[in-house]
């Protein structure tokens, strides 16, 4: 006998999770791969006289390994990745936001495949509000 609520796979949960909160991953991975990159600037440049680097440069940089040449390869790496996610998506949303205004249903019947398009790269609650807009403008797709 089933139980009337099943248990949701982790796989599924996690994807919902990362489609629900895009907007703050891609913010937070671009934030440290600034941070990383940061910290890179301040060992290698005469920055690493400054306070705040003398003391951060003191623990990443121990007699085992330099942690500030991991930084030097993985910061900019990181932010280039976040800076596509936060544009990505923010980008999708301007978009997404205009197609969405319109009343005419011809024009959205014509924009139907960007919108779905566009889909891809926003959250669950976009997809409801697109199919709310669907039924209100009784587009049978």
């Amino acid at each position: 006998m089933a139980s009337s609520e099943e248990k949701v796979p982790l796989g599924r949960r996690l994807r919902h999770g990362v489609r629900t909160y895009r907007a703050a991953i891609s913010i937070f991975v671009f934030a440290v791969g600034v941070f990383l990159s940061v910290l890179a600037l301040g060992f290698f440049t005469p920055l690493s006289n400054s306070y705040p680097f003398t003391a951060i440069n003191a623990e990443t940089n121990t007699p085992v390994a330099n942690y500030n040449l991991v930084f030097v390869v993985v910061g900019p790496i990181v932010a280039i990745v976040g800076a596509y996610l936060v544009g990505a998506y923010f980008n999708a949303r301007r978009k997404f936001e205009h197609l969405m205004v319109t009343k005419s249903k011809a024009e959205f019947l014509r924009n139907i495949p960007e919108l779905e398009d566009l889909l891809w790269d926003l959250t669950p609650a976009d997809a409801v509000r697109y199919e709310q807009k669907k039924a209100e403008l009784r587009v049978r797709r």
